[in-house]
């Protein structure tokens, strides 16, 4: 089978694109094109998949990555024997027509929800754009093929599709207990995500002899901040580091930080940030979304603490070091959580087998009826 996976929103190392799906259609052993912004994001493209590189689609500059998207999109149409996109805007650069290959939108975000971060956006796009982009939803529904990343996004549509879940992958043996000296947070920063509460923990924790890892980009408003932090010796950024990598840097902290505000795209999905920490045998200290506090809580692998209350994230962090036999206890509960119930491996098969039904699907479709001749 060959496969087009198009983006122009996301990094080209994103874990859900490349490191579970793209990689579980390679294990298969399919074709894979890879549209995405190689270039934008200073990353080289992996040998094993045929590259091509588009702008990326950013702030409100996203017209001429849309419309480099759409030619490449055309282009592998005809090579291709279903594409997979990961970006609402590139429902607009799908190729049209009769004989396009089956064609797969993967919803791993909340859009309209999302639109309540988007501080570069003027306060009137925010309130009028939600309405716009379900009805946007709506249309995709009904001439494509979609995959969820969330059982929760199942609300916005009419019918019902396959939900494929942000899981990772869970090292088959044990990674080493938590530490005492050092929290980490991997992942996006932004305003949002609680970039803010993550500088002043660091601080009010210095003093304390705890020092703060950030890995990951930063949106550019809170660059500024972080730098300034850096430069004090209050955390260490290391900025966009490759997922597999990232989480490697994490084993061994004292726990890991998730702490997103709640705004609507957050409230209906579990961060793959707490999966990724319990796979990794760190305690979770987490804001209370509802999937987040519900799978910390259930499992005792972490400390729940209230919205934007540093203080309280403050004591969660040194209660947690001065009992290493209890931070040794949550993050096995949540090694062996992940291992059982949240490994990529275990649901790749399915991810690769609703494309190979898809694409078997469209081919039995478009061929001719038994009897009929056809010109050669």
């Amino acid at each position: 089978m060959r496969v087009c996976v198009a983006t122009v929103v996301h990094h080209p190392e994103d874990a859900r694109i490349l490191h579970r799906q793209i990689r579980a259609l390679l294990d298969a052993g399919h074709e894979v094109t890879y549209i995405a912004p190689f270039t934008h994001c200073n990353v080289t493209p992996r040998p094993e998949v045929r590259a091509v590189d588009v702008p990326r689609a950013v702030g409100r500059r996203r017209y001429r990555a849309i419309r480099a998207a759409r030619r490449a999109l055309r282009r592998a149409a005809k090579e291709s024997d279903v594409i997979v996109v990961h970006d609402i805007e590139l429902l607009f650069a799908l190729p049209r027509g009769r004989r396009r290959p089956p064609c797969v939108w993967d919803v791993h975000e909340d859009t309209a929800g999302a639109l309540v971060a988007k501080q570069y956006l003027p306060e009137v796009l925010r309130r009028t754009l939600p309405p716009l982009i379900r009805r946007i939803e709506a249309n995709a529904e009904r001439r494509m093929r979609l995959i969820l990343a969330e059982d929760s996004y199942q609300g916005r549509f009419d019918r019902l599709h396959p939900v494929i879940r942000n899981t990772t992958f869970v090292p088959e043996s044990a990674p080493p207990p938590p530490g005492d000296d050092r929290i980490v947070y991997v992942g996006h920063l932004s305003e949002a995500r609680g970039a803010l509460e993550l500088v002043e923990l660091a601080r009010r924790l210095a003093e304390h002899g705890v020092r703060m890892d950030l890995v990951g980009a930063a949106d550019p408003g809170v660059r500024p901040v972080l730098r300034d932090a850096q430069r004090e010796g209050l955390l260490d950024w290391f900025g966009y580091v490759p997922n597999r990598h990232a989480l490697r840097m994490a084993e061994g902290a004292l726990a890991g930080l998730s702490l997103l505000h709640d705004v609507p795209n957050y409230r209906q999905s579990l961060p793959t940030k707490v999966i990724e920490y319990m796979a990794r045998g760190i305690p979770v200290i987490t804001t209370p979304l509802p999937l987040s506090a519900s799978l910390v809580g259930r499992i005792d692998c972490g400390v729940i603490v209230p919205f934007g209350d540093v203080d309280a994230m403050v004591q969660a962090v040194l209660r947690l070091r001065e009992d290493p036999e209890r931070r040794a206890a949550m993050g096995a509960r949540g090694y062996a959580e992940a291992l059982h119930h949240h490994n990529w491996p275990e649901h790749a098969a399915e991810f690769v087998a609703l494309l190979e039904e898809w694409a078997l699907a469209a081919k039995i479709a478009s061929a001719p009826p038994p009897g009929k001749a056809v010109t050669v």
